[in-house]
């Protein structure tokens, strides 16, 4: 299992640094960012307001900046995990299929592809589980003031959001209903463990930007070769 996510992380950091994958990885952050920058900046004012609002309230006076900071890291908290859902859903719908097409020609050429509805399918599989994120995120952002909480809760969500996301997209033009099913019943320990190491490079400052794109290649390696052996194994052709 360990073997597998490794070599997953190998040949996906391998593959970023090809000009086609680095650029369909560049793209969907940077334009995630300025939306919600430009989001940020016309509704700021308001935005920290609302934070501080939510922030118990000290029983003493003088104390109101704390009220007042403490909303603008809530609200940066909230525009952080947007930002990175905008970005993952731009990489599932839209730059996914170019990368699965970049990856499977140069590491699994010999994979049959016998997906059906694969734009449909990736479209509402990232909407539900995207919802899920962003309305869990928002709902927990006051725990982030819990000291700890700040170390736990996104990694926690983003983890679940890049397994629920990618696992699907990864394996939806190459395997069949059933295949999909039988692989993330048997590999649910490899994807969790993907989905925390992919969110973790997150957490890392300028690197992050390619943490969506990152995650899906490595799910994408994840998801074929663990396709590849179970055709193999069944005898089924490739």
């Amino acid at each position: 299992m360990m073997q597998d996510v490794f070599t997953a992380l190998a040949r996906s950091l391998r593959d970023l640094a090809r000009s086609q994958v680095l650029w369909q990885a560049i793209w969907p952050p940077l334009v995630a960012l300025v939306f919600w920058a430009a989001v940020g900046v016309a509704i700021w004012a308001h935005g920290v307001a609302l934070m501080a609002n939510i922030v118990p309230q000290l029983p003493w006076s003088g104390w109101e900046w704390v009220a007042h900071w403490a909303g603008v890291f809530l609200l940066l908290a909230g525009f952080a995990a947007l930002t990175y859902f905008t970005a993952v859903l731009l990489v599932a719908v839209f730059a996914l299929p170019r990368l699965i097409n970049l990856v499977a020609a140069h590491h699994y050429p010999d994979l049959g592809r016998h997906g059906e509805n694969v734009f449909w399918g990736s479209l509402l599989n990232t909407l539900v589980v995207g919802t899920i994120f962003v309305v869990g995120s928002l709902v927990t952002l006051p725990l982030l003031l819990i000291p700890g909480a700040l170390l736990v809760l996104p990694l926690f969500w983003g983890a679940w959001l890049n397994q629920r996301t990618f696992r699907f997209d990864a394996l939806a033009e190459h395997a069949t209903a059933s295949e999909m099913r039988s692989l993330v019943q048997g590999n649910r320990g490899p994807f969790y463990l993907a989905g925390l190491a992919t969110a973790g490079v997150a957490h890392l400052p300028l690197i992050n930007l390619l943490a969506p794109a990152f995650a899906a290649l490595v799910f994408v390696h994840l998801g074929l070769a663990a396709l590849r052996r179970q055709r193999q194994t069944e005898g089924i052709e490739l």
